[in-house]
C-alpha cells in the first residue's frame, strides 16, 4: 500500500505524464506533489483545481448524492469519481480518493494529450486511490 510520495511516483509513471498533486479540496492544500505544475506553482494548481473539485462536488447537477441530504459533501465517501478537463495540450484528472476521515482528498494528474492515453491515466489513477495509504 503506497503512501503519498511512492502514489504520486507512479502516478508520474503513467506515459505522458506532466504533473501529480495529491490535493486537500476542502483547503486548497497540495499534500504532495511531483513533476512540474501547469502554472509553474504546485501550490496555485492546487489551489485552483480544489475549487473546480468542490464546484462539482457541491453542485447536485453532478453529485446528487452528495450535496441533497443535509450532509456535507464527502460524508460519506467522495461524491464523484473522477473529473475531467481537456484543454488543448492536455488533460487535467482529478481522481476522488475515498478516505477514513471526511474523503476531501483527490489526485490531480495533468496529462500531455499528444503523448498521453487518457482511459489509462484514468484506469491507473483509480488503482493507486484505491491503493492509498494517508498517514
Amino acid at each position: 500500500m503506497p503512501g503519498i510520495d511512492e502514489c504520486l511516483s507512479e502516478a508520474m509513471a503513467v506515459p505522458g505524464a506532466r504533473g501529480a498533486a495529491l490535493v486537500d479540496w476542502s483547503s486548497g492544500l497540495a499534500l504532495g506533489t511531483a513533476g512540474d505544475s501547469p502554472v509553474g506553482d504546485h501550490e496555485v494548481t492546487a489551489a485552483e483545481t480544489a475549487e473546480l473539485a468542490r464546484a462539482a462536488a457541491e453542485y447536485e447537477s453532478f453529485a446528487p448524492n452528495g450535496a441533497t441530504d443535509g450532509e456535507p459533501p464527502g460524508a460519506d465517501g467522495p461524491p464523484l469519481e473522477d473529473v475531467i478537463v481537456t484543454t488543448r495540450s492536455g488533460y487535467h484528472i482529478l481522481r476522488f480518493v475515498e478516505t477514513s476521515f471526511d474523503s476531501s482528498i483527490f489526485l490531480h494528474l495533468w496529462l500531455d494529450r499528444d503523448s498521453g492515453n487518457l482511459a489509462l491515466a484514468r484506469i491507473r489513477l483509480r488503482e493507486l486511490a484505491g491503493e492509498l495509504v494517508l498517514r
